[in-house]
């Protein structure tokens, strides 16, 4: 039997990226998302339009997404309440945003340049995905702050160990284990991997958490 409802969020589980975009100073920016999936060469991201990467995409369309492991879950945490916006809605303030310049400090992680578009990569990152954005699109109605990003994918880094052996171009699957947020709680391999600041900030009823 199914039952009508009406959930907070409509959040079923999509992979956590890091993504690093250029900020108006020169300075790259790194915002924590979850709503990424790809297509052919393309991804597409949707964020809000408050957030400061969506405002630097939409002036400097290159970016990185740094895809995210369950070993980098704690300094994903860090910056989950982080902003790069001295700007933010009173609705954000209430989940307890607070505003971050560096975010890779804060988080524990490491800069490294990328090739092709001028913006630091997250060196932690198993896999990460350079490219600019091509279209930016409105989601929701005339009301609605929600975005959705269409990135052309120009170049593809992954740690050696995740590739099939003998075959370069291919990734495993069974050794990608990405970092999965289902109703802003974080799962690796299905089960629950940290708590979430995140979870905490939108007032998610408590997860128990697996002592293994």
């Amino acid at each position: 039997m199914k039952r009508v409802v009406e959930p907070k969020v409509l959040y079923f589980g999509t992979p956590v990226v890091l993504i690093s975009s250029r900020n108006p100073d020169g300075t790259t920016n790194l915002g924590p998302m979850s709503s990424a999936w790809w297509l052919d060469r393309s991804a597409m991201l949707g964020m809000s339009a408050s957030s400061q990467t969506v405002q630097n995409l939409s002036e400097r369309p290159e970016c990185v997404l740094n895809l995210v492991e369950p070993a980098m879950v704690a300094a994903l945490d860090r910056i989950a309440l982080l902003t790069g916006s001295r700007e933010m809605s009173a609705a954000k303030r209430a989940r307890g945003y607070r505003y971050e310049p560096d975010k890779f400090a804060a988080a524990g992680l490491t800069r490294v340049p990328s090739e092709r578009t001028g913006v630091d990569a997250v060196e932690e990152s198993p896999i990460c995905l350079e490219g600019r954005i091509e279209a930016i699109h409105p989601v929701g109605g005339p009301d609605s702050r929600l975005r959705a990003l269409e990135m052309a994918v120009q170049q593809v880094q992954v740690r050696e160990d995740l590739l099939v052996p003998g075959r370069e171009n291919y990734i495993d699957p069974q050794r990608w284990d990405p970092l999965i947020m289902k109703f802003t709680e974080y799962f690796a391999g299905g089960r629950p991997a940290y708590p979430s600041s995140l979870a905490r900030g939108w007032q998610m009823p408590p997860l128990a958490l697996d002592p293994a």
